[in-house]
């Protein structure tokens, strides 16, 4: 695989608009509103999700139309919905190296900005008025509700299984891009088994990307964190370089039991995982999944987005080194 420079070179001018757009957007309602979409969408990231949209639209229509625009906008704002609850949930006080919503404007607002932004994206889904569309976005909501409540009753369970793990990891991350990844297909009028194969496609690299950033929390930095390392595992939420080290190392399954209870359990605990292959197995697991994902781009016709699609696929992987 090559390594990826600028995977979204063909909808650059495309995600300019979109982050613009959304501030006006959310916060044209109420001053509070304005200040937290100000702030939500002017922090940063790299907007993946809307650029798969924006992707699949040039790569499967030959243009990005404005339903597709308006269809990228709903996965973002979705997806930083789901990120505003989630930051509530887990009491966590850093995201990219800046204040979460919650810390800065309180839990109050924070729930309720999160709630505005997922009310205010199925107001624009339901208008896209295509009914395959509204069940694809529609279902993603329900699948961040139900990964949000397994993953809080599997914390700390050293018995927590691969199968549950990435049944987890798709509610939690790769159902938004599988999701989005077809419905821009549908709006490109597609059939509907390459619909189906830009679905798969999305599913596997969303599971790929996923696992990149498990394997972050014991690899990365802080500052290239924007937490705390080993915050996921501080917190119980047992991912594939754990489970892995699990397999292996029967000395973490004591301090994961007993939920890091004792001075220096936690420590200890990365340093079994960074010691043990269960970061190495991990780096195989998502480079398999990026693998399967391209091959689900084999009917796409040849043209600059459907390279930056295959791209991304490298892309998840280069953020590794």
């Amino acid at each position: 695989m090559t390594l990826v420079t600028a995977p979204f070179a063909p909808v650059e001018a495309d995600l300019q608009q979109l982050s613009e757009h959304l501030r006006q957007l959310v916060g044209g309602r109420h001053p509070i509103l304005s200040a937290a979409a100000e702030y939500l969408f002017g922090a940063g990231g790299k907007h993946l999700r809307p650029a798969l949209v924006l992707l699949v639209a040039r790569a499967t229509a030959g243009e990005v139309t404005l339903r597709h625009r308006r269809l990228a906008e709903i996965t973002e704002m979705i997806h930083t919905a789901s990120l505003v609850h989630d930051d509530v949930v887990d009491g966590a006080d850093l995201r990219r190296n800046v204040p979460t919503v919650h810390s800065y404007f309180g839990n109050r607002v924070a729930i309720l900005a999160g709630d505005f932004l997922f009310a205010q994206s199925s107001w624009y889904l339901a208008n896209l008025d295509n009914l395959t569309v509204v069940k694809l976005l529609s279902r993603v909501i329900m699948d961040f509700a139900e990964g949000e409540i397994r993953q809080s009753m599997t914390h700390f369970d050293p018995d927590l299984s691969f199968e549950d793990y990435l049944e987890k990891t798709f509610l939690k991350t790769a159902s938004l891009m599988a999701a989005s990844c077809k419905a821009a297909a549908v709006l490109s009028g597609c059939p509907e088994e390459l619909c189906e194969q830009m679905y798969q496609y999305g599913r596997y690299l969303g599971l790929a990307f996923q696992v990149v950033d498990d394997i972050f929390d014991f690899t990365a930095s802080t500052a290239v964190l924007g937490k705390p390392a080993g915050s996921d595992l501080q917190e119980g939420n047992l991912t594939a370089p754990v489970l892995f080290t699990l397999e292996e190392t029967p000395a973490l399954r004591t301090l994961v039991a007993r939920k890091f209870s004792e001075p220096g359990d936690l420590e200890q605990a990365v340093a079994l995982v960074r010691m043990g292959n269960g970061i190495e197995r991990s780096r195989q697991m998502a480079q398999e999944y990026a693998q399967v994902a391209a091959t689900f781009l084999t009917d796409v016709p040849p043209s600059p987005a459907r390279q930056s699609l295959a791209d991304l696929t490298d892309y998840v992987l280069s953020r590794l080194h």
